[in-house]
Parts: structure tokens; sequence; C-alpha cells
């Protein structure tokens, strides 16, 4: 159960109302403070709507936090949306192979994604390496903008399981078919 309540719309200024056009538990969390929830979205938008970052590497990318946070929440969430970009059901079960050090058959750069997104959230920061091999491929803005996906995504882990963020029941088959580890 959530450690603050979710907001309706009505229960908000009508300057904040566009605060929950996407009626997420996790916004309707965050309108509890509006001008954070403000914030939020909007580099949350851009990495949606503004990065030019391949949509499906961008997804793999967060999946991957989602998976190593073991947020439910992150996880269903990204495995929904990471299928309305491009992300099969066998490169999810690719991503949790590779995760455990196992061959896969998914392509150089989705593997090389997938581990700056291990390095990033176990280490801190991608390795040397990881982030030359991604800037050859991917170049300066793109690596840029990954490497900002991957920082805001262990952000928002973080508020999920700290404000404890409950899974919609829509979400809950995602995680029926790809259960987190322990």
């Amino acid at each position: 159960m959530a450690r603050v309540p979710y907001l309706e719309p009505s229960d908000l200024a009508p300057e904040d109302q566009d605060l929950l056009k996407r009626p997420i538990w996790l916004f309707k969390a965050l309108v509890n403070s509006p001008k954070a929830a403000r914030a939020f979205s909007g580099l949350g938008g851009y990495i949606r709507h503004g990065s030019k970052l391949n949509p499906r590497l961008r997804e793999l990318a967060i999946l991957q936090v989602g998976w190593l946070a073991q947020s439910p929440y992150e996880w269903s969430h990204h495995i929904k949306l990471g299928h309305d970009f491009g992300v099969s059901d066998d490169d999810v079960r690719a991503l949790i192979d590779d995760t455990a050090g196992k061959p896969t058959a998914l392509d150089a750069l989705s593997k090389l994604v997938l581990q700056a997104a291990r390095e990033m959230t176990r280490d801190g920061a991608m390795h040397e390496a990881t982030f030359a091999a991604l800037q050859a491929g991917l170049g300066n803005e793109l690596v840029v903008d990954l490497t900002l996906i991957i920082g805001f995504y262990n952000a928002v882990v973080r508020v999920l399981g700290t404000l404890q963020i409950d899974v919609e029941p829509e979400y809950r088959p995602y995680l029926d078919k790809f259960p987190l580890p322990g």
C-alpha cells in the first residue's frame, strides 16, 4: 500500500489537473507535490518523446534497471511499454539471460546497452570501455541521452520503492509472465 494517497484530478487545483492525463498510480502519488510531479514529468517526457535514441534500446535499458532493482512497478510497466516500442518476449527473456551471464541472440548494441545499464545501476557509472564503445556506436548526443535515461530510471525505482507504489491490476499479468527473481 502506498505511503501517500493516490489523488484524483478533482483533488488538484485546475492548473495541475493535466498532471493526471495519464492516470497511473505513480503519477497519482507524485501529484501530492504538483511542482515535483511537473518536474519529474518534464524529464520523463523528454526521455519518451524528445530523445532520438531508438525506443527499443531505451526500453531495454529501463527494463534492465527495473530487473536489477527488482521493482515490480517499473518492470511490469516497461514490459508493456517495451512491447509498444518493439521489445519482444524473446528480448525480455534474453535480458534475463544476459544479466545472468548466459549467451543470448541479442545484437551487439542491445547487449552493450544492457551492460551500460548494469554498470550504472551496480557501480554508479559506466566503465570506460563500455562508454567508449557506446560513444563510437551512438555518438555523443545519444550516449548522453542513454546515460540520462539510465540515471533517471535508477531514481524512479527508488521513488517507487520508497513511496511503495502498488502495481495496477492491468499490469500484474506482466509480472506473472516474467516474475522478478527472489
